[in-house]
Formats: structure tokens, C-alpha cells, sequence
């Protein structure tokens, strides 16, 4: 595996890093508050957070040159965020996060589907199998 190609795993792993730190914070956050309020306080620290990034970075500079086709599709990623961030906090209040966590991993097994489906990607056995594993596992440890 070259430099290169192994760049997308090193952000994939960070990502799982923090997305592991997201549920164990979130879970103790949540506590005792409403868990939509909860969710416009992280998606306000979040709006903070990448914008002082991105202007730290000089990257608004590119906000003209995005086609109308990215936007609404940035946008219905956002609006598809806002709703699983919201059912995320919810059942993170209302259930174990190590039962929560995993079944939100099911998301998954619906990107290799919705991949596959919608973008013309491959299913690979070796796809099929691992998101086959990655179902059960989910069921079995929010269950356990």
C-alpha cells in the first residue's frame, strides 16, 4: 500500500477515533437535557468550529466557484446530518450508547448498498461478506 493510497484510511481512522469520542461525550452531554437541544448546541460548535477552519485556511474563497448541482447536494447532506444527529442524541438519551453506537454503524452496510445502487460502485464478495458481518455484529452487541 503506497503513501498515497493509504491517506484516505489514516482520515477513516481519525474519523472512528473521534467518532467514538463523539458517542462517549455525547452520551454524558445529554443527560438530564433535551436531546434536540443538545444537537442545536453540538451543531452550533460544530458551525463554529469548521468555519474558523475554513477561513483559518482561506478556503471561502472557493464558496463561487461551487456548481448549483454540489450545492444541493451539500445541502441535502446537511439536512440528512441535522436528521441523524437528531435521532442519534435521541436514542443516546434514551439507550446505552454501547447498543446505540452500533446499530448507527449500520449506516454501513446502507452506504455499501446505496453505493452500489446509486452510485454504480461494485459489491465485491468480499463487500457483501464484511457487510454481512458488520450487520450481524451490530445486532449482536446492541442486543448483548
Amino acid at each position: 500500500m503506497t503513501v498515497a493510497s493509504s491517506s484516505w484510511l489514516f482520515w477513516a481512522l481519525l474519523s472512528a477515533l473521534f467518532a467514538a469520542a463523539t458517542a462517549l461525550l455525547a452520551k454524558v452531554g445529554v443527560a438530564n437535557v433535551d436531546s434536540n437541544l443538545a444537537t442545536a448546541i453540538r451543531t452550533t460548535v460544530i458551525l463554529v468550529f469548521t468555519w474558523a477552519i475554513a477561513l483559518a485556511l482561506s478556503r471561502h474563497h472557493g464558496l463561487a466557484a461551487i456548481s448549483r448541482r454540489s450545492w444541493v447536494f451539500l445541502v441535502l447532506s446537511g439536512v440528512a446530518t441535522g436528521l441523524s444527529w437528531l435521532c442519534y442524541f435521541r436514542a443516546l438519551q434514551l439507550g446505552p450508547a454501547s447498543s446505540v453506537a452500533p446499530i448507527d454503524k449500520l449506516s454501513v452496510v446502507l452506504v455499501i448498498l446505496g453505493a452500489w445502487f446509486f452510485l454504480g460502485e461494485r459489491i465485491t464478495p468480499l463487500h457483501a461478506l464484511g457487510g454481512a458481518l458488520i450487520a450481524a455484529g451490530a445486532i449482536l452487541i446492541a442486543l448483548a
